[in-house]
């Protein structure tokens, strides 16, 4: 189901737990509050859910790695792996278990 990013941001209409993947490509940047968006997608996501970033330093939101890495972690997820460089990058998260 393709949901808009930018309704992510207040809140979704999805139930706790109801999802095991949510990816953004090229989009994160561009969203008015990327921490409270991944506050909600760590709700949404299963307790072996995966969050995923992938960014083009050709898109004018892009952010940097670095910057991801220290939101996912704030809001609950660890960093299972990272692919690229930094012309291009995709970070797969996971939930950190209770």
């Amino acid at each position: 189901m393709f949901l808009d990013a930018s309704q992510m941001c207040t809140s979704s209409p999805f139930d706790d737990q109801s999802f095991d993947l949510v990816t953004l490509i090229t989009v994160i940047g561009g969203i008015p509050s990327p921490k409270r968006a991944i506050r909600e997608f760590e709700r949404i996501l299963s307790s072996q859910g995966r969050l995923v970033f992938s960014e083009l330093l050709f898109d004018p939101d892009y952010p940097r790695a670095t910057k991801l890495l220290q939101l996912a972690r704030g809001e609950g997820f660890r960093l299972s792996r990272k692919v690229g460089n930094f012309f291009y990058y995709t970070l797969i998260f996971e939930k950190k278990q209770a």
